[in-house]
């Protein structure tokens, strides 16, 4: 449980970097140095309580806000939400109320953009609230989706499609470099790669990651298959014998088998200088290099041996 905890807080520069600490905003958009009384219709009591990532600065900070006037967050990374979990969450708030305001950024004609606090709200509206405390920010479109992403990455229960699919949105919307993604969500570039990664998949594939019947190391393992056009048959094939991670591994070695074990064409006199050419970008790099050359004109083919590989050379050779 500690190891839990600790990793979540790790994650990203904390929610707490993103949110501004200039002047507090109410209801209506309009911005003063502390929120009027008839605004704040109610005050959370004990803030302590409040995650330490999205603490009020004060207790003037946290207003009740009409959960109609709160807008769907556009950058929310969840697609799917159990009916279960908020059924238990709202009757948690009938009985002790919403203990961690959500976070919310003006937007038009007095209404919100909701960006922390998604589940908060559906139960708030389940458990027949018409009111929820809320702090009001002033942040920029890609501080509100980083807020939204690091949200979920701190939860446990984050689908890794969904995670791609931010990571993406990040890229897309921000041009964001898989680096920089990296750095303002507290993943490694490489595990940003390999989510982004995930979005290959056949749309048939994905949908079987959306509702869990796949895990990500069984997506990676169906990325190694050496026709794309399997993946769809051979993730069917490991939904419907519930296989493990080490059997599908075992069946995507067997598939890639009858490509892996074609005759090699008979060797040609390879030019000293060809030769020369190819030895010095093995060096460079770091991958196998073949040069085939007929006349001045051929092809120069690269072996990765991991997608790390592919990662690292494919970046040396954008310049990034």
């Amino acid at each position: 449980m500690t190891t839990t905890i600790d990793k979540r807080k790790a994650l990203g520069r904390g929610l707490d970097s993103l949110l501004p600490g200039g002047p507090r905003v109410v209801a209506g958009g309009a911005a003063t140095a502390a929120a009027p009384a008839a605004v704040v219709a109610r005050v959370v009591a004990g803030t302590s309580a409040i995650a330490p990532q999205i603490h009020a600065r004060s207790e003037a900070d946290v207003i009740e806000l009409s959960l109609d006037k709160i807008e769907h967050n556009p950058y929310q990374t969840r697609g799917i939400f159990h009916e279960g979990e908020l059924r238990e969450l709202a009757d948690s708030i009938k009985a002790s109320g919403v203990i961690q305001p959500i976070v919310v950024r003006p937007g038009k004609d007095g209404h919100f953009i909701l960006i922390l606090g998604e589940r908060r709200c559906r139960a708030s509206k389940l458990a027949g609230r018409m009111t929820i405390p809320a702090l009001v920010r002033q942040v920029s479109e890609q501080h509100a989706a980083e807020m939204t992403i690091i949200e979920n990455l701190q939860r446990a229960d984050l689908n890794c499609l969904e995670q791609a699919r931010a990571f993406a949105r990040l890229s897309q919307e921000f041009k964001l470099t898989q680096e920089q993604i990296g750095q303002h969500t507290g993943c490694s570039r490489e595990s940003v790669a390999n989510h982004l990664r995930l979005l290959k998949l056949p749309a048939e594939v994905q949908q079987l990651l959306l509702e869990g019947q796949l895990d990500f190391s069984m997506a990676r393992v169906l990325l190694t298959l050496h026709n794309p056009e399997l993946i769809p048959q051979i993730a069917a094939i490991a939904v419907r014998d519930d296989l493990s991670v080490k059997q599908l591994e075992a069946l995507v070695q067997e598939t890639n088998l009858p490509q892996e074990k074609q005759p090699a064409a008979p060797a040609r006199a390879i030019d000293p200088n060809v030769r020369a050419a190819q030895q010095e970008l093995e060096r460079v790099l770091g991958v196998k290099v073949e040069i085939k050359d007929r006349n001045g004109k051929g092809k120069i083919i690269l072996q990765y041996a991991n997608l790390d590989d592919f990662d690292r050379v494919l970046e040396m050779l954008s310049g990034k």
